[in-house]
């Protein structure tokens, strides 16, 4: 059962409740070749409540237990054109693209439960885009890098790019306490 399933079912009596909400958006810029500057295009994806990974919940335990520098470095994003369904037991995303994993600006939402990371991949080649991924770790290897605990993978309707466009990601996950 994934995190999302697990933590919004009733604990004990109902009266204690985690609640956890994950939030996707993806909105593709282009180069504009007047100006030099990269300009919002129309097409955007929002993808709310999808799988939070096994991994993560289980390092969420770890961390609990043994605290480590690295619970605050999910920050990494990357991308792919995979089309396997998202599953929590998924590491890693189903086929990675580009060379690098784009590292996230790190910053509580509207509240001090919100978690966001923004970040922003440039393409150098032509990808219909269907998948993205928030890792620990820059990863390793390559091309394209691996490794690391992914913390979320959200599949969507795919955001075709040519080499020089971008794609802003902004991953937001919320924690509820109570009932």
């Amino acid at each position: 059962m994934g995190l999302l399933k697990m933590l919004t079912k009733a604990v004990g009596n109902g009266d204690n409740v985690l609640n956890v909400r994950t939030e996707l958006v993806a909105r593709k810029k282009v180069l504009n070749p007047r100006t030099g500057l990269y300009e919002y295009t129309g097409d955007k994806r929002r993808v709310v409540n999808k799988v939070v990974q096994d991994a993560f919940v289980e390092f969420i335990v770890d961390q609990l237990i043994t605290e480590t520098s690295v619970f605050g470095d999910f920050k990494y994003h990357h991308s792919g054109i995979g089309t396997g369904v998202e599953s929590a037991a998924d590491g890693a995303l189903g086929t990675p693209k580009e060379d690098a994993r784009n590292v996230g600006t790190q910053i509580e939402g509207a509240s001090a439960n919100i978690y966001k990371s923004v970040a922003t991949t440039t393409y150098t080649d032509t990808w219909a885009i269907t998948e993205h991924g928030l890792f620990n770790t820059a990863g390793t290897g390559g091309p394209p890098v691996t490794g690391g605990i992914m913390m979320d993978r959200t599949k969507f309707a795919a955001i075709n790019v040519v080499a020089t466009n971008q794609i802003e990601w902004t991953f937001t996950i919320t924690f509820t306490a109570g009932g």
